[in-house]
């Protein structure tokens, strides 16, 4: 019971991070409920109450002749299944297991095993919801044509790969300042209600407007996903390469700050809150 069993090889020591890796996200998928089925229902029934009430506040408010020439719910679609992804994951990479979680008591569990499961499982629970409404709406409702699936599905991704930099950045600041780490992962989400601008079409906004817009990442990849969804809309005014670089940026800021962060935090820190 005191020794420590170690990887007899590299090929060996990636399954075992895989397995454990793949355990995590079990745990992490089922924790909205028991039931991993109905897990995912949860999650597709909030989708489904997005886009119902997008779609009703712009028809009350006559603005679907503002959209894109195309189907309209897949306009809607394009905006509500990257701001879920965008801020869920933000939500479950910045919650996430940290250095000094009773989790990490167990010798192979680490906060990189952590972080990685709470960002697949989010990433799994969003691609299974998106496939599912998809297939209902193209069997139920009215047959869907989207121009390029592979580059939407991409900007999909890269929408995921931003929100794990800004959680990984909240992450890492938990401990220092757990409050305000907190405030700040709440406002940026319920910000990017607006700020993600998945209610308008970037091309039809006037440049004072678009300076409000176009810092935010998640603006990027929802404006490009529907530049690949419709044949009939070229984004001039974001592009593939802004979003992908600020991600890479807070990736890499968040990975440095939760390796320093792991070196110096104690579980005596919150003992006076």
């Amino acid at each position: 019971m005191f020794q420590s069993t170690a990887p007899k090889s590299t090929l060996s020591g990636a399954i075992n991070i895989a397995e454990l890796i793949y355990h995590s996200i079990v745990r992490s998928v089922r924790k909205a409920h028991g039931n991993a089925v109905i897990s995912l229902l949860l999650n597709m029934m909030q989708v489904f109450v997005f886009m119902m009430v997008f779609y009703v506040m712009f028809s009350i408010l006559g603005l679907r002749g503002a959209a894109l020439r195309g189907d309209f719910l897949l306009f809607v679609m394009s905006g509500i299944f990257l701001f879920i992804t965008h801020t869920k994951t933000v939500g479950a990479v910045s919650g996430a297991e940290g250095a000094s979680s009773p989790m990490m008591k167990h010798a192979p569990m680490n906060t990189v095993i952590s972080i990685a499961s709470a960002a697949l499982s989010t990433l799994y629970i969003q691609v299974i919801s998106l496939f599912t409404i998809l297939f209902i709406y193209h069997a139920a409702v009215t047959p869907i044509e989207i121009f390029d699936p592979i580059g939407a599905f991409a900007m999909l991704l890269l929408a995921w790969f931003t929100g794990i930099g800004v959680g990984l950045v909240f992450l890492a600041l938990k401990p220092w300042f757990p409050t305000f780490s907190s405030i700040a992962s709440t406002v940026y989400q319920r910000a990017n209600m607006i700020a993600s601008g998945k209610m308008f079409v970037a091309n039809t906004m006037p440049s004072f407007m678009l300076a409000m817009f176009d810092w935010n990442p998640l603006f990027h990849c929802i404006d490009q996903s529907r530049g690949f969804m419709f044949i009939n809309y070229y984004p001039r005014n974001s592009s593939i390469e802004y979003p992908f670089y600020v991600g890479l940026a807070l990736v890499m800021i968040g990975l440095m700050g939760e390796f320093y962060t792991r070196r110096h935090v104690s579980i005596s820190w919150g003992a006076r809150r």
